[in-house]
């Protein structure tokens, strides 16, 4: 009967009203539950890291989860002068010691300087080397195909078996700190008009946010040579690269 069935339809779009006005506190509530999970099992009082925290408060107090937070704070709180040592003019010596010491360690060494570019990236100073060289561009699969945003960390041409790629990484959302390496042929490779915080922002946001118009154009054809003497002018090639497979 139509006097039955506009009842039900009024009713369900009334519930779906309700739904929707709800669901981007559901969603908000969801991502900080899902963030706090993450860095529960990244640095919790279970993980190694927090037992470092415990081990840190524990001479001041006895209960092990109060020994974390306290743990927690202090090592917070001692970030202050470093931070202040930064400032200070302190971050080439730092660096120093961080070569001297980390990445002299196999395989170690290889971890932090793949963690070093990731935070060099999400810091938001102006000239830096890796961040001029890490652009964010569109790769179209098949050349008109599936549309992915990605990174172009190096914009120097790599030969393999004959034919021209770029080595791009696409990042996983909604936090864009893992994802995959993937080399596209060069002609798949289009430079995306946005900055880092917009593309950082499109991730978070896992789609909300929307990317400004393609435009079509071609990334700047830069063979692998001529790349690595950039590196070396800039002082950002830190080992011998490898030949074109």
């Amino acid at each position: 009967m139509p006097f039955v069935r506009r009842g039900i339809e009024s009713i369900v779009s009334t519930w779906l009203a309700g739904l929707l006005l709800l669901l981007p506190l559901v969603l908000t509530l969801a991502l900080i539950g899902w963030i706090v999970s993450f860095l529960n099992g990244l640095i919790g009082p279970n993980t190694t890291l927090g037992r470092l925290f415990v081990a840190v408060g524990h001479p001041f107090v006895g209960n092990s989860m109060a020994a974390y937070g306290l743990g927690t704070l202090l090592l917070l709180v001692l970030l202050y002068p470093l931070g202040l040592a930064v400032k200070l003019g302190l971050r080439r010596p730092l660096g120093w010691f961080a070569d001297m010491t980390f990445r002299r360690i196999p395989v170690v060494g290889k971890l932090y300087g793949l963690a070093e570019r990731f935070v060099e990236l999400l810091d938001r100073k102006e000239g830096g080397a890796d961040i001029r060289a890490m652009s964010p561009v569109w790769c179209f699969f098949g050349g008109q195909g599936v549309a992915v945003l990605a990174l172009l960390p190096n914009p120097a041409v790599i030969d393999i078996e004959g034919r021209h790629y770029h080595a791009v990484l696409v990042p996983s959302a909604p936090v864009p700190v893992g994802g995959g390496l993937l080399y596209v042929p060069v002609d798949w490779v289009k430079p995306a008009d946005m900055g880092i915080d917009m593309f950082t922002s499109i991730y978070v946001s896992m789609g909300i946010t929307l990317p400004p118009v393609v435009k079509d154009r071609q990334v700047e054809f830069i063979p692998l040579e001529e790349a690595v003497r950039r590196q070396q002018e800039n002082g950002t090639a830190e080992e011998p690269p490898r030949q074109p497979l």
